[in-house]
């Protein structure tokens, strides 16, 4: 396969966990397509390792759960074995809970903590090393994104559990972009509405009726009057990982059709 022709991420590399599907293989696509070299990290081994293989030059899999530390610093050496540096940390990584708040036991809330939101930490943890050296190198500086949402700067009821966890992801966003600007290394959070991705079923328990009647009632809060699709977060990963962005750190951006704006 042809290395891609775009060149908004030309010569950057970065590495994305989540990236096996959903919004992760998205932006895995679309940053690969502007020139970037592209780590995509899951603990989806098939997935993962076919959407590398599809992609061709400029991407490779590593298999990697970001709650374990280990495995986060494994798949950072690999990056940069692989392809010299790492100057893009995409900590996209996550999962769902929707219910009443009273029906998550201790797995759960443990769970839930762990995988949107320790895990996000310890693989930032992981790669602040590289990132640094590339923050020092590069003029516009390195980045990290994190994915995470809506409910991180809102809230609805049955979805508490989630919503603590994306909270979080944006506290610490702006948090490291305070402590990390010394370094060059800007720090960003995308924070898309319910969109259409494999995900989206895991999230019915929080609404009441089939899948085509919720969509309806979703689409009814989004002032644009349609759900977000993967792509149109993995245009807002591109943006904010570019050059074009140098100057934008400590932001928590929705991807919502205008949700927000009231």
């Amino acid at each position: 396969m042809r290395r891609p022709t775009g060149d908004r991420l030309a010569g950057r590399v970065a590495l994305i966990t989540g990236g096996a599907s959903g919004l992760g293989e998205a932006t895995v696509r679309r940053f690969h397509a502007e020139g970037c070299w592209v780590m995509i990290a899951d603990i989806d081994t098939r997935r993962g390792a076919a959407l590398a293989r599809e992609l061709g030059d400029g991407a490779a899999f590593v298999a990697c759960d970001h709650t374990d530390r280990a495995q986060d610093e494994a798949a950072v050496a690999a990056t940069e074995a692989e392809f010299g540096g790492l100057d893009i940390l995409h900590a996209n990584a996550g999962g769902p809970f929707a219910g009443p708040f009273e029906s998550a036991d201790d797995a759960t809330l443990d769970r839930v903590i762990a995988v949107n939101l320790v895990g996000a930490m310890k693989m930032v943890q992981a790669a602040l090393p590289a990132l640094r050296k590339a923050g020092a190198a590069r003029p516009a500086g390195a980045a990290i994104l994190f994915t995470a949402s809506v409910q991180g700067i809102s809230a609805k009821p049955n979805f508490s559990v989630y919503t603590v966890s994306k909270h979080g992801l944006v506290g610490l966003t702006r948090s490291l972009a305070l402590e990390l600007a010394p370094a060059n290394i800007r720090v960003n959070a995308i924070c898309p509405a319910v969109t259409e991705t494999p995900m989206l079923a895991k999230f019915m328990p929080g609404f009441s009726g089939d899948m085509d009647e919720a969509r309806v009632r979703m689409k009814a809060t989004i002032p644009l009057g349609r759900m977000p699709e993967a792509v149109d977060t993995a245009n807002a990963a591109l943006f904010l990982a570019s050059d074009e962005a140098r100057m934008l750190t400590g932001h928590a951006l929705p991807i919502d059709g205008g949700q927000m704006a009231g």
